[in-house]
């Protein structure tokens, strides 16, 4: 809890997995949905297109954005692992 006070601790990466499962949520319906627009019209070919686009790629997008997002929460961690290991393996000064 210490941690969690003192900022050392991050919650941004659970939000982080959240946020892509909301984007991924939203690209699907937003697939659907223009998917069964295009059924509907009479030339509804490029609403289709449209759909199916982003009902495969949008997902993908969504979790490209995530990963780099979470890349930079993973070099904290490591340098942060990286810190402690340096600390533990200094000689202690003596007064």
């Amino acid at each position: 809890m210490r941690d969690f006070m003192a900022f050392r601790t991050m919650v941004t990466p659970i939000i982080i997995q959240v946020i892509f499962w909301i984007g991924v949520v939203i690209c699907v319906i937003a697939g659907i949905v223009y998917i069964g627009v295009g059924v509907n019209q009479y030339d509804g070919g490029p609403n289709i297109l449209k759909g199916l686009v982003i009902l495969f790629l949008g997902p993908l997008t969504v979790r490209i954005y995530c990963e780099i997002l979470i890349i930079f929460f993973r070099i904290n961690e490591t340098l942060t692992e990286i810190k402690h290991a340096v600390e533990d393996h200094r000689p202690k000064e003596t007064a």
